[in-house]
């Protein structure tokens, strides 16, 4: 190699150095990440929840996320994403809200064969405590059913005992329940 050779090299190595490094080129220092105009954007989404498939289901795995926190009387978009549709009929699901919960759109969704789907659905809270949205899937004959918590406020939720609280001669206590 003579001279000549080396400069040559030299210069074309450095001007691929100035090319591969356009996020220097604005005087910023380090790595830079995209921003986005819109402030929703900038906010990254909360993992889907894979809901439990059981032996004999419809085969149809559904994942699910709130997108907000619920609040009393605002509605809160759930994103459901269904994967695993065989059948070349597709599927069905059909979306059904607990009392306190009110759904607001379609309760029905068809499903193609083949591809993964993804619906949006919102639901309203009414009252403060937790309520479920239940998701019924169905395939080729074969049934799911999934329910979907939604927590609104800081409400736990309790159990409405209907006996009574009664303590034994040895002093344990005991619920007295009536015979229905």
């Amino acid at each position: 190699m003579n001279n000549r050779s080396t400069s040559l090299m030299a210069a074309a190595c450095l001007a691929l150095a100035t090319l591969s490094a356009p996020a220097a080129a604005d005087g910023e220092p380090g790595m830079r990440i995209a921003k986005h105009k819109h402030p929703a954007m900038q906010q990254r989404s909360a993992p889907l929840t894979t809901a439990p498939q059981k032996p004999g289901s419809s085969g149809v795995k559904l994942q699910y996320r709130l997108e907000s926190t619920p609040q009393l009387g605002r509605a809160t978009v759930v994103v459901l994403q269904f994967d695993g549709v065989t059948a070349t009929d597709g599927a069905t699901v059909r979306l059904v809200a607990d009392s306190g919960l009110t759904l607001q759109g379609s309760s029905t969704l068809a499903l193609p064969a083949g591809k993964r789907s993804t619906a949006t659905v919102a639901v309203v809270s009414e009252a403060e405590g937790l309520a479920y949205l239940n998701v019924f899937i169905t395939q080729d004959g074969a049934s799911s059913a999934v329910s979907i918590p939604v927590q609104t406020g800081a409400v736990a939720p309790t159990l409405k005992s209907t006996g009574e609280m009664k303590s034994t001669p040895d002093g344990d206590s005991i619920i007295t329940m009536p015979v229905k």
